[in-house]
């Protein structure tokens, strides 16, 4: 439904939002000032004891300098109720007394059909309902009550039955004056392929509605008591109500309960959801028998910025949840993310709760590992990483999976978080003959004079000697004091950026790399990546918006930051290439001698290597390098009679300045 120019201006006019946050808040009375809408209060999106959460009453804004959450008055309603856009919009505008906009006719007319097709399937949820109470159903009440469902769980899901009859359902519907196309149109029913009357969609099989998040019956799942049937589970067939790949079971219980702080869980199938909801995990949803869609996705992170996949031990659980990474990895945002926690082998969520019970689930829920986690367990498990070119076939493989997120900030984490990984993996382990290939291990050539020692021992019979603690300390120094030189570099990296957006661009995979030092400098390194190709203006009013309109400010009045060239010349390409490319080469080596140092550090815990040295040496020496660029004279000399070294530039200019010179006139020669 789209709404008429103004509308949605008009409604925040008329809304007070310190009235609409005032129902979920207790103001602050002492930083609190009524009378200019300037109001304060803990903030309701995260548990915090001081009043951190802001709302400016006549600009129609709120603002948590605890969590950042901001909005307006329909964003808060969105967040704190968890309901669509226009199902905030409707709840503000019956609030200011406003009414909705008249729908499209045609819209109408469309959701009018809706509705029809909805009040069938009502009529078919209760109708199935008392068929499970017949004689017919009895093995349906025997399996539900193997399966643990008592008569008030089943009232409470509505589960029902259809009984094994072809026109069941049919001569029900007609018998209250239904329309054939609605029947047939809800899905309920299938048109006859050899004359004769349509007959049942559903036959033999115990039936679990589906209600959309308005509540709506929507289709039906059904679960077949014959164990030859070929389908074990059918759902309904798509209809104008019925969209499989954009609907859930559960979602509007779900989406109340995720509302109310609890954990949104994604199971595969209704038996577990419910399972889930009345062993206390009330916030949980399932795709309805095929793998997550994006559209499903979507639906999730409306309810839950950080769902839990809560999949099968078994091996399709397993494939299901590697198939929804790479559909999950070009969606995430900041905060937005998926976490899973995997069954025991053979158990689904129904299961473990009858064996182990919810204390159980809550653990696996509790340790649910990030996705980048799954990704990277996917990637290596079962293969041997014993040459450089299985390790770097690992590097490509994962960086062509991290390319696909497109958010750079969450980009560069992931890539931090494989590097960590894949340090852990290949370290060399102190002290024995491995070479840290994922478990690969390398025996020493035989004998030798180690006497059959294990390679890494290339000290023949003498015994090595550990690193003494001066050893230790002074190359842990070499790194210590880096910290604040860093900081400086990074403040000039992100002046130049910001002055001369427009070179941005070659230089955003070191930027991403930029291990920022503090909070401000990652959130500028990170604005500068996502809006610099929208230039300069757009760029600062981002900064603004984001950290304040005094952050530039301070940004560019450091006094180290105000005399870099670039900064006194914005917009001027290739001094501020020039910069920019000369600072992170500098942070770049500084940094990758840091981690040299720290990698030996951990190395001398062990066995002594002269090998270590080397590389410190080498690190040392890049470092080095880095730091003399652009500090070096490039300028061309000559050689004067007096053996003096004159700038060959300054020369020519001399030269040209005394052409100019009429001697035996005493001045200047005229033009």
């Amino acid at each position: 439904m789209s709404l008429p120019p103004g509308f949605l201006d008009e409604l925040r006019t008329r809304s007070s939002l310190s009235q609409v946050v005032g129902r979920k808040v207790m103001w602050d009375a002492r930083k609190s000032n009524q009378g200019k809408g300037d109001m304060w209060a803990p903030c309701p999106f995260h548990q915090e004891k001081s009043a951190s959460f802001h709302v400016d009453d006549r600009k129609g804004f709120y603002y948590c300098f605890g969590c950042h959450a901001k909005g307006d008055a329909i964003s808060f309603v969105r967040e704190t109720e968890n309901v669509s856009f226009m199902e905030a919009v409707e709840i503000l505008a019956g609030e200011a007394g406003m009414p909705m906009p008249e729908r499209d006719p045609r819209a109408a007319e469309k959701a009018d059909a809706r509705k029809d097709l909805a009040d069938v399937m009502e009529l078919a949820v209760k109708w199935f309902r008392l068929q499970l109470r017949t004689g017919a159903a009895s093995d349906a009440r025997a399996y539900l009550d193997r399966r643990g469902l008592s008569q008030e769980v089943c009232d409470r899901w509505e589960i029902g039955f259809a009984p094994d009859s072809w026109q069941g359902l049919w001569d029900a519907l007609k018998g209250k004056d239904i329309a054939d196309d609605l029947i047939l149109g809800a899905g309920l029913a299938k048109p006859p392929t050899k004359g004769g009357k349509p007959y049942d969609t559903f036959r033999g099989r115990i039936m679990y509605p589906i209600r959309d998040a308005r509540g709506r019956a929507i289709a039906f799942g059904g679960r077949a008591m014959d164990p030859e049937d070929k389908a074990k589970y059918l759902n309904s067939p798509e209809t104008e109500l019925f969209d499989k790949g954009r609907s859930l079971y559960n979602v509007k219980d779900a989406r109340v309960a995720a509302g109310k702080g609890q954990p949104l869980l994604v199971a595969e199938g209704y038996m577990d959801v419910i399972a889930l909801s009345e062993a206390g995990f009330g916030a949980s949803v399932a795709p309805l028998g095929t793998a997550i869609t994006e559209n499903q996705l979507a639906m999730l992170w409306r309810i839950s910025d950080e769902p839990i996949i809560t999949l099968d031990g078994d091996t399709a659980g397993q494939r299901a949840a590697l198939r929804l990474i790479d559909l999950a990895l070009p969606l995430l945002e900041a905060g937005r993310s998926l976490r899973f926690a995997m069954m025991p082998e053979g158990q689904d969520p129904d299961d473990l709760l009858k064996s182990a019970g919810a204390g159980a689930v809550q653990s696996l829920i509790d340790a649910a590992v990030p996705m980048v986690q799954l990704l990277w367990n996917r990637e290596i498990e079962g293969r041997n990483f014993d040459s450089p070119e299985r390790k770097a076939a690992l590097d490509k493989s994962l960086r062509e999976k991290i390319m696909l997120i497109k958010d750079p900030s969450i980009r560069s984490h992931y890539g931090q978080a494989i590097k960590d990984m894949r340090w852990q993996l290949f370290r060399a382990k102190p002290g024995g003959g491995g070479m840290g290939g994922g478990g690969m291990k390398v025996a020493a050539p035989g004998g030798g004079r180690s006497g059959g020692g294990q390679w890494g021992k290339p000290w023949g019979t003498r015994a090595p000697q550990g690193p003494s603690a001066g050893a230790k300390s002074s190359m842990l120094a070499m790194a210590s004091d880096q910290r604040a030189t860093d900081h400086l570099r990074e403040a000039v990296i992100l002046a130049a950026c910001i002055s001369c957006p427009q070179v941005v661009e070659p230089f955003e995979s070191g930027l991403e790399r930029m291990a920022c030092l503090d909070g401000d400098h990652a959130q500028l390194r990170d604005l500068v990546l996502r809006h610099a190709p929208e230039g300069a203006e757009v760029l600062r009013g981002k900064i603004a918006q984001s950290l304040g309109s005094d952050a530039l400010e301070k940004l560019l009045g450091q006094r180290h930051v105000a005399i870099t060239p670039c900064v006194r010349k914005p917009g001027d390409v290739e001094i501020t290439t020039m910069t920019i490319a000369e600072e992170l080469a500098k942070l770049a080596a500084v940094r990758g001698l840091k981690d040299e140092v720290q990698d030996a550090a951990d190395d001398l815990s062990g066995e002594a290597d002269e090998g270590v040295t080397w590389r410190l040496a080498e690190a040392a020496k890049a470092a080095d390098r880095a730091q003399r660029a652009g500090q070096e004279d490039k300028a061309e000399y000559v050689i004067a009679d007096n053996g003096a070294r004159l700038d060959r530039e300054q020369v020519a200019k001399s030269r040209s300045l005394f052409d100019q010179i009429d001697f035996s006139k005493g001045g200047r020669k005229g033009p």
